[in-house]
């Protein structure tokens, strides 16, 4: 079983204590269940972007299964590794999609648990679905430590390959925050400039302005792995639901940035 690394840092501990940090980050938002195929989401501590996530969760549909990419931060574990353990938080079990998981092997994405043992960027997400559907959902866990073009591109292609010859409905996540302790003006900027090609869904553009401006968005993979995906699964619009930054809770000018999208 994948036992919790953040809980207790990223968000509290016990369960009475984390519904009532999720229903503060729901405040004032109506939740609505809509055809949505792809969304990012945040992964800082719940304070700083678990208003902003909430966003995009508030959208989601009930599905039989939500595959989290989530970049690797701690550089342990296969290049890209999807995760078949049971993982467990304050909430209880979520099990994995074995199912999906066996079709995808042989590909490039590996079945290691070493990648997500000490990773944030996929738990923070569960808690959030466990609040919006109970119990009753699979989670596949990837993450990624290579992120360039092609290895991305091919991983939502092989995702979404196997997604279909499984016939469930699968709703794809895709967990990063933007730009990294940079002042609050320029992250607004890059962020936004960054956010446009992501809304175009067009692949090669995101990478192309990271690059050129040097946007320290931590998912850049996975969330071409997650466009990649939705597209092959008949996704053809997106909607930018939130925007916002760390300093909007801390006051810092120095600054994180998160975003809310969602895709149809």
């Amino acid at each position: 079983m994948r036992q919790p690394t953040v809980a207790g840092q990223f968000y509290p501990l016990s369960t009475k204590a984390l519904r009532k940090e999720i229903v503060k980050c729901f405040h004032g938002l109506e939740i609505k269940s809509e055809d949505v195929i792809g969304a990012v989401v945040p992964h800082a501590g719940y304070v700083y972007s678990g208003p902003v996530a909430a966003h995009a969760f508030a959208r989601l549909p009930k599905a039989d299964t939500y595959v989290i990419f989530g970049p690797n931060h701690t550089g342990y574990g296969s290049p890209v590794a999807m995760s078949q353990d049971v993982w467990n938080t304050p909430f209880g079990d979520v099990e994995t999609d074995r199912e999906l998981g066996k079709l995808l092997a042989g590909s490039i994405i590996d079945m290691d648990e070493v990648a997500h043992r000490y990773e944030h960027s996929v738990e923070v997400q569960i808690p959030f679905l466990q609040y919006r559907f109970g119990s009753d959902f699979k989670v596949l866990p990837i993450c990624m430590g290579m992120q360039d073009e092609d290895t991305a591109v091919e991983v939502g292609l092989e995702v979404s390959r196997a997604v279909k010859e499984s016939g469930k409905k699968v709703v794809f996540i895709a967990s990063s925050d933007l730009s990294h302790y940079v002042l609050q003006e320029k992250a607004e900027k890059s962020d936004n400039y960054l956010i446009d090609a992501i809304l175009d869904m067009d692949v090669p553009e995101i990478y192309r302005r990271k690059y050129e401006k040097d946007i320290t968005a931590c998912g850049y993979g996975p969330i071409t792995a997650m466009l990649t995906a939705a597209k092959e699964c008949g996704a053809k619009n997106t909607e930018l639901v939130k925007y916002g930054t760390s300093g909007d809770v801390t006051g810092d000018p120095m600054v994180v940035g998160y975003a809310a999208i969602i895709v149809k």
